[in-house]
């Protein structure tokens, strides 16, 4: 929901790292990759009850997030890089709820699992919409430097880390936290599918 207006403070902060980095030879797709395996150790301690360290994996994780992107606008942005971002930080939010799921199953595991299914419906209509919006020349003005079409909508990138923050913080809360932002996932997911119904019911050649 508020993405875009975070984006100029994290470039901010990012830029002068990512800077230092590109000029010591790191590169954003080694980055990406650091920060998925740091994210699954996040995803394992979960799993063990170690919410500590779970909470700092997510934080490096989300760190390298920022990273990636930083060093490929000081270097050169690529279409892999692009991919490996978006495909990767998509199994990073399925997992984490996951490592919750194992910690507690009896507690933790339907409301992971709705929690989960509702990503499905965030992720899939976002890439759909995405795909489509690509292939009809349109433009993001909110995101103009990522690599693919960025939809917004009630849950974006920052309130689903703020949602696992709190997992980490609160982690008796889960099912009721996890319940309530998947309400707001299939808010956005609603919102997403309408938006796609009647933008895309505007005439073109291109055919289901």
């Amino acid at each position: 929901m508020i993405d875009a207006r975070l984006l100029p403070l994290q470039r901010r902060l990012m830029d002068p790292p990512a800077r230092h980095l590109a000029s010591r030879g790191i590169r954003a797709d080694q980055v990406t990759l650091a920060g998925f395996a740091i994210g699954l150790l996040a995803v394992m301690a979960a799993a063990l009850g170690l919410v500590w360290l779970a909470l700092l994996g997510l934080v490096l994780n989300r760190l390298a997030d920022g990273l990636d992107g930083a060093i490929a606008r000081a270097t050169q942005t690529t279409d892999r890089g692009a991919f490996l971002d978006i495909a990767l930080d998509f199994v990073f939010y399925a997992l984490f709820p996951l490592g919750f799921a194992l910690a507690d199953p009896a507690q933790n595991a339907l409301s992971a699992a709705v929690l989960i299914a509702s990503f499905v419906g965030t992720g899939s209509s976002f890439l759909a919409f995405s795909v489509i919006a690509e292939r009809r020349g349109l433009t993001a003005d909110d995101y103009p430097t990522k690599g693919i079409y960025y939809l917004g909508g009630l849950t974006e990138g920052f309130e689903t880390v703020v949602l696992f923050i709190a997992f980490c913080l609160f982690p008796t809360a889960f099912p009721a936290l996890a319940y309530l932002f998947a309400a707001a996932c299939f808010v956005t997911m609603g919102t997403r599918w309408l938006m796609g119904y009647r933008l895309f019911a505007i005439a073109s050649q291109d055919t289901a």
